[in-house]
């Protein structure tokens, strides 16, 4: 396919340079956004929290389920980033084009089919978590209006890949911060009922979430209209579903989406097997995830931009260059997590009380995050590393690394809590313990190189 004219231009050229500083200029809009949407979590967590561990560990439950959203949302947007990046990095921008109008379309079809489809099972999957009937009930109520906003999700989250593979990261972090903003000055009044809006409680903030959403689709809208994008892009969908593109996008995609799905699934019975033990400690899981989260923003970040460099030298050429700027990122990131595991360590009481001040959740909040703190390293090699495979197109090995840890928390979270008796601490180490050898067990894959000869 022929090169094409465009209005806009890439900011930086990522198959050349200084690869730290192209790194942490990829990276930071990315932190910035996930910083974002952890607050925009921690804002629902702050005012649902208000109304009691009733309804804070109903919005935590639903979290999970959330997460099974994002995870199929990656098998369009993994592949994108991959798809996209190599074609940029080739000076191809009409197959860049070409490619996005298509995972554009199939992200509006998935979208619909994950509506319906989570509508109809929200409670099933509450009754397969054994949360109780107060949060059971509202937690249904809360994640159905999650999933009628299904395709706002999607499409968000397919424009910012777009963008960043395009070497863009920039943009992206100011939809999120415009839609965060809007959700955050929302919230209150969906859920306390404030000035003429009625009391919604934990219902007021899905809707808040998914309004907020909506927003940051017409921002992207009017980015694309006024020529933002590196290169051409019509919103209107093509008509014509392209299905080796599209096999190519999920072929890609699948492998981190499976990931994905069981890792939110293995939650459901993490948060059975924590529910046997109260309310009270899945508010404490909640929090903890949510504390977790600033980890998980920082190794995304640096994900996305370990992924984008990849991808891109990759089209042009330069393996090692590629391989040189994933294990610079893993340098960054072990930095970086290794401090907020201290803080972990050693805050962990002031953490938990910003949330919540239930004086039976904080000392079992207090415990996840000492315990937690042990892994945050291993995490953030994870997390990079699957990067870094993605952009090269090869999703398989972290998919072999990440199903089988994941599925192992649940028979070692039931053996350490309830068969050895050591509560819900043994949750707690179960997701600690497979954090570290997954995260060890990647670095001795990607140091193959076998991801460097991978053809999309």
């Amino acid at each position: 396919m022929n090169d094409q004219a465009t209005n806009s231009k890439i900011d930086i050229d990522l198959t050349s340079g200084s690869i730290t500083k192209n790194i942490f200029k990829l990276a930071w809009p990315v932190m910035g956004s996930m910083l974002i949407e952890t607050l925009r979590t921690i804002a629902n967590a702050f005012w649902v929290g208000k109304l009691g561990a009733v309804a804070l560990a109903a919005v935590i439950s639903s979290a999970f389920m959330i997460w099974i959203i994002y995870s199929f949302i990656s098998t369009v947007s993994v592949g994108v980033v991959a798809m996209v990046s190599r074609f940029v990095g080739a000076k191809d921008k009409e197959s860049a084009t070409y490619v996005s109008r298509q995972a554009y379309l199939f992200s509006i079809f998935s979208s619909l089919t994950l509506m319906i489809t989570g509508i109809a099972l929200t409670p099933y999957l509450f009754s397969l978590m054994g949360t109780e009937a107060l949060v059971t009930q509202a937690g249904i109520r809360y994640l159905r209006i999650i999933f009628l906003g299904s395709i706002f999700f999607f499409l968000i989250d397919v424009f910012s890949s777009i963008f960043r593979a395009s070497g863009d990261t920039k943009r992206p972090l100011w939809v999120t911060l415009f839609s965060l903003g809007f959700n955050i000055v929302l919230d209150p009044f969906l859920i306390f009922g404030w000035g003429p809006f009625p009391r919604l409680e934990t219902s007021g903030a899905a809707i808040a979430t998914v309004i907020s959403q909506c927003l940051g689709v017409l921002i992207f809208f009017y980015l694309i209209k006024k020529g933002k994008l590196l290169f051409k892009f019509s919103l209107k969908p093509a008509l014509k579903v392209d299905f080796s593109i599209i096999r190519r996008i999920v072929r890609i995609g699948i492998p981190p989406s499976i990931a994905g799905i069981v890792f939110s699934i293995v939650y459901l019975f993490l948060n059975r097997i924590v529910a046997h033990f109260g309310t009270e400690s899945i508010a404490a899981l909640g929090i903890g995830n949510r504390m977790e989260s600033l980890s998980y923003l920082s190794c995304f970040g640096f994900s996305i931009a370990a992924a984008t460099l990849v991808g891109q030298n990759l089209g042009a050429g330069k393996p090692e260059r590629a391989n040189k700027s994933a294990w610079r990122t893993i340098y960054i990131t072990t930095f970086i997590t290794g401090f907020i595991s201290v803080l972990f360590l050693s805050f962990p009481k002031a953490i938990s009380s910003f949330f919540i001040t239930d004086p039976k959740v904080v000392p079992i909040a207090i415990n996840y995050l000492r315990i937690l703190s042990i892994s945050q390293i291993f995490m953030a090699w994870e997390i990079v590393l699957e990067g870094a495979f993605s952009g090269a197109g090869d999703t398989l090995p972290p998919m072999i690394v990440s199903l089988p840890g994941s599925i192992l928390r649940i028979p070692i979270a039931y053996l350490l809590a309830i068969t050895l008796g050591l509560g819900v601490n043994g949750v707690w180490w179960a997701i600690t313990l497979t954090s570290v050898v997954k995260g060890t067990v990647l670095v001795f894959w990607f140091r193959q190189g076998k991801w460097k000869k991978r053809q999309i």
